[in-house]
C-alpha cells in the first residue's frame, strides 16, 4: 500500500504552527468586536449558483478554479472560494433586510483549484469583514481602518503598503468601458484568447489579466479615473480625506480594479513584498449590486479578507503569546499518585499543567525544557511529608518550598 500522504495544495496545521494561525484569527475577532461586528459562519459549501453569478461566469475562479461536484440528489454543489458570496446569500435566504445596517467577521476555510505556491494552497483560511446596508462614504473610511488596525495589532506596521482606487458608479463605468472598448478593440491582434473573449462580455476583466502580452497593452490603457463624473470625484476625495484624517496612510493605485459590475467606488488592497509574487495580503471594496445581483433587495456593501497562511507567516514570533505550562514531576510511586490529583486542582484553577506518564527526575525535567515549561513542580517524599512541593523557575534556575495549599495562588501570581 502506497504511503498516504495530503492531497496536492492541502497541508496539516500541527501544534506548533496553529498558535500563529490562531493568534491572526483571534486579532480580527478582537478587532473585528471594537467596531462592532459580530462573527457569522456559513457552510463551506453552497449551490454553484452562489458563486458563478457574483464571480462571473467567464473569471478565472468560476472557469478554472471551483470546485464543483454534483450531489448524489443531482444538485451542483462548489466548495467556496471566498467569503462574501456565502454571507450575501446568508443575509438573502435569513431574510436578514428589516435588520441594517449589519456588520458581519467571518473566519474558515476556502477552495481554489490552483497551483500551489508560498503563501497559497488549494485549501486555505481566510478572516473578512462585510458591512452591509450603508451607503456613506463613512463605512468605507471604517473598513480600511479597521483592516490597518488588524494589521498593526498583527505587529506588520512597515512590512506593507495600502494601495487605493476609485472604481467610480455606474454612469462613470459605463463611460469607461466604452474608452476601454475602442483601445482593446485597437490592438485585438496582440490581445490573448482569453482577453478576446473578455472584450465583448466585460473589458475591465483585461486589466487583470496575467499573459505578458496583455501586460504590455494593459500598461498604455486610459485609466478609469479619467471617465469619473462629478459624484464618483466627490466620494473619493471624501474618502481620502476621511483616511487622512485618521492618519491611515495610503498610495492612489490607478490600475487597481474591479472586473465585475457590482463593485463600485472604493476598491483597496493591503500589500507586501516579502512574500514574493503574492502581495496581497488584504484586499477589498465596495459592491453595492451584488445581492441585488443574487435576488435580494438592493442593498449596499463593503467588506475586505485577508489570507490567514500570508499574515502568519509575516507575524514577528514575539508576537504570539506563549502558552508555557508547569511541569510537574513527581518521585516515587506516592508522589505520582498525589501529582495526578495535583494536576487536577491546578488544572481546575485554570492553570496549564503537564504531567509526563512515566521516566526518572531526569526524564521528566528533559521532557519541561523540551516543552518550554516555565514552571517545575517538584514533589517527592520530603515535600509530601511536609505538605509542600518545590517550585523550580526553569528559566532563572530559582526554586522554593510552597505549601500545596496555596500552590494555585503562586502559580497564578508568576504568569
Amino acid at each position: 500500500m502506497a504511503d498516504l500522504q495530503p492531497v496536492r495544495g492541502t497541508y496539516d496545521i500541527l501544534p506548533e504552527d496553529m498558535p500563529r494561525h490562531r493568534f491572526v484569527e483571534q486579532i480580527v475577532r478582537d478587532v473585528s468586536a471594537l467596531y462592532g461586528f459580530g462573527e457569522i459562519a456559513t457552510p463551506i459549501f453552497e449551490q454553484t449558483q452562489v458563486f458563478a453569478r457574483t464571480l462571473g461566469e467567464t473569471s478565472d475562479i468560476v472557469t478554472k478554479e471551483m470546485y464543483t461536484f454534483e450531489t448524489k440528489g443531482g444538485d451542483m454543489i462548489t466548495l467556496r472560494p471566498e467569503g462574501t458570496a456565502g454571507v450575501a446569500r446568508a443575509f438573502i435566504s435569513n431574510g436578514l433586510a428589516q435588520n441594517l445596517p449589519l456588520k458581519f467577521f467571518y473566519k474558515g476555510p476556502m477552495f481554489r483549484y490552483e497551483r500551489p505556491q508560498k503563501g497559497r494552497q488549494r485549501q486555505f483560511h481566510q478572516v473578512g469583514v462585510e458591512l452591509l446596508g450603508v451607503e456613506n462614504v463613512l463605512a468605507d473610511i471604517e473598513v480600511i481602518a479597521m483592516g490597518a488596525h488588524v494589521l498593526e495589532k498583527l505587529g506588520l506596521n512597515g512590512k506593507y503598503k495600502l494601495e487605493l482606487n476609485t472604481l467610480g458608479d455606474t454612469e462613470s463605468r459605463d463611460a469607461y468601458r466604452k474608452v476601454l472598448v475602442d483601445y482593446f478593440s485597437a490592438h485585438k491582434d496582440k490581445l490573448s484568447k482569453d482577453s478576446i473573449e473578455r472584450l465583448e462580455r466585460n473589458p475591465l476583466r483585461i486589466l487583470d489579466s496575467k499573459d505578458e502580452g496583455d501586460k504590455v497593452v494593459v500598461a498604455d490603457a486610459p485609466l478609469l479615473q479619467d471617465s469619473l463624473n462629478a459624484a464618483s470625484k466627490e466620494f473619493f476625495d471624501a474618502l481620502c480625506k476621511g483616511l487622512d484624517d485618521l492618519g491611515v496612510v495610503y498610495e492612489i493605485s490607478p490600475r487597481l480594479v474591479r472586473g465585475l459590475d457590482y463593485y463600485c467606488h472604493t476598491a483597496f488592497e493591503f500589500t507586501t513584498t516579502e512574500l514574493g509574487a503574492q502581495g496581497a495580503i488584504m484586499a477589498g471594496g465596495r459592491y453595492d449590486g451584488l445581492i441585488k445581483q443574487m435576488g435580494g433587495p438592493q442593498t449596499p456593501g463593503i467588506g475586505w479578507a485577508a489570507g490567514v497562511e500570508r499574515l502568519s507567516m509575516m507575524i514577528d514570533e514575539a508576537m504570539i503569546p506563549a502558552d508555557r505550562p508547569v511541569a510537574i514531576v513527581p518521585v516515587g510511586d506516592e508522589a505520582k499518585a498525589r501529582a495526578v490529583s495535583l494536576a487536577d486542582e491546578l488544572r481546575r484553577a485554570g492553570i496549564s499543567v503537564d504531567l509526563g506518564y512515566s521516566g526518572n527526575m531526569g526524564k521528566r525535567l528533559k521532557r519541561a525544557n523540551k516543552i518550554n515549561a516555565r514552571t517545575a513542580i517538584l514533589l517527592g517524599e520530603d515535600e509530601l511529608a511536609k505538605q509542600v512541593a518545590t517550585v523550580r523557575n526553569l528559566d532563572s534556575g530559582d526554586q522554593a518550598e510552597v505549601a500545596l495549599d496555596s500552590l494555585a495562588d503562586h502559580l497564578a501570581g508568576q504568569v
